[in-house]
């Protein structure tokens, strides 16, 4: 249960980061890119130039059954949609997660009101799971945000170039309700982690990098057709991650010290 000390810990951080101008515009431009430009781009290409879907056909070859007797250009739509953009929201959390994790105690020794804070009646054990609420909670609204976002963007496009809709596909419900949680609280557990040792913000966020590059590099092979992520490929992501987050948290929280805090 969450305290009323907690709450206002939580608060804090989120007006902080609102009303920071030079980390808004990072909240802002990268789901744009992920969930407004590249969704444009991929229904743009699929209209005007569908000869060049002739290079991924190899992945449209690992389509479900099902979706080969369809139009080429619907089958090319929903790649994009339902295994394609899916992968983006592993990134988009971690990209948010950085961002409020990587200032949560770095930035209260840079605004030099960690003392202050380590002082209320919360204990240390309260406090960092204050950290970790603050930013879970920022970067699932912004993943929440983003998928709205992106499922306008793609829906629209895809009614005005063929007249009709493309409904998302199950795995959608993998990566909202697990596979981007779980990956956001263990981006999290490990930038707040490193955030009590790091002297400057950047130092604290760049944890988040050895995240992003698996994720880079299965973005990578799905579009060169070295795999397909399917619903249950997801779901065993999630899982796997779910409980590693879990484990790495409750291990973070036992190790956590006003030492570590305080050097």
């Amino acid at each position: 249960m969450i305290s009323s000390m907690q709450k206002a810990i939580i608060k804090k951080d989120f007006l902080s980061v609102v009303t920071n101008r030079q980390l808004l515009p990072a909240f802002i431009v990268v789901p744009i890119v992920f969930t407004v430009f590249l969704p444009t781009l991929f229904i743009l290409i699929n209209h005007f130039s569908p000869g060049d879907m002739a290079e991924l056909q190899t992945l449209l070859d690992m389509m479900p059954a099902n979706r080969q007797g369809e139009a080429l250009n619907r089958v090319f739509l929903s790649l994009i949609l339902n295994y394609i953009m899916p992968i983006f929201f592993t990134i988009i959390p971690i990209m948010a997660s950085s961002i409020t994790a990587g200032s949560s105690f770095v930035g209260e020794k840079e605004k030099r009101t960690l003392e202050t804070l380590l002082y209320s009646p919360l204990t240390l054990r309260k406090i960092f799971q204050s950290k970790v609420w603050a930013s879970f909670l920022l970067s699932m609204a912004v993943s929440v945000a983003s998928f709205i976002v992106m499922l306008i963007t793609v829906e629209t496009g895809v009614f005005l170039t063929t007249g009709s809709l493309l409904p998302p596909d199950v795995s959608w419900l993998v990566i909202m309700l697990l596979v981007s949680p779980a990956v956001s609280l263990l981006a999290i557990t490990l930038i707040v982690r490193g955030s009590a040792k790091a002297r400057t913000v950047e130092e604290s966020q760049q944890r988040a990098v050895f995240l992003i590059m698996p994720l880079m590099l299965l973005v990578v092979g799905q579009f060169t057709g070295l795999i397909l992520v399917s619903a249950w490929y997801l779901f065993g992501i999630g899982s796997v991650i779910a409980v590693i987050s879990a484990v790495l948290m409750k291990r973070s929280m036992h190790k956590f010290t006003y030492e570590i805090l305080l050097r």
